[in-house]
Order: C-alpha cells, then sequence, then structure tokens
C-alpha cells in the first residue's frame, strides 16, 4: 500500500469530535499513540533485558499502525498529503546530509 491510498482509506474510518479545529483531536491521539511506543519500548529496557520478542514487536506494530493512522488524520486536516510531507522530510534530511549537518539541533541547521 502506498501512502496516497493509506490517506484516503484510513479517512474513511476518522470518526471523531471536532475541537475547534479539526487538527486538535487527531493531534491529541497522536501524541497518545506515541507515548504507548514509547511505553512499549521502555518496558523492553524495564522488564526483558532489552530484547524485543516477536509477541512485543507485533505489538509495536500495532501501536506505530495507530499512530500513522493520527499522522494521516492530522495530515489531511491540514490539506497535506502523506506523499508530500514524506518527499519533504526525505529532500530536508538528504541536504542536510549533503551539508554535514545530519548531527545536531535546530530545524534550520
Amino acid at each position: 500500500m502506498n501512502f496516497t491510498d493509506y490517506q484516503t482509506k484510513s479517512r474513511a474510518t476518522a470518526k471523531y469530535p471536532v475541537i475547534e479545529h479539526g487538527v486538535i483531536y487527531p493531534t491529541l491521539g497522536l501524541v497518545n499513540e506515541a507515548g504507548e511506543v514509547a511505553g512499549k519500548i521502555k518496558k523492553v529496557f524495564r522488564d526483558k533485558d532489552g530484547e524485543i520478542s516477536d509477541e512485543t514487536r507485533e505489538a509495536l506494530k500495532a501501536e506505530l499502525g495507530d499512530v500513522l493512522w493520527y499522522i494521516s488524520q492530522v495530515a489531511t486536516e491540514l490539506d497535506l498529503s502523506l506523499d508530500e510531507i514524506a518527499e519533504a522530510n526525505i529532500a530536508k534530511l538528504l541536504d542536510r546530509m549533503e551539508r554535514g549537518k545530519i548531527k545536531g539541533d535546530g530545524d534550520n541547521r
């Protein structure tokens, strides 16, 4: 599946309240789901000596899918395509790499 198909198909499942602006709810959902990913990774190191089992990998796949869904909804609310976002991001990263600025802080490096 490509990003355009995913964004279109996932939008059919986007049933959430509009809170002042349609972008608020999916943004909050994105932060929540990203936290769930981080929590599962934290527990890998706390409880499993850093070993990612097949079961944990599948749980992370599900949580990352939820992150992707929310990213897709935020993008759609902003009238952006995931393809456009991915292309701009990789161009930015390749430019930074070419200029020796892939490491460091700040958006405008």
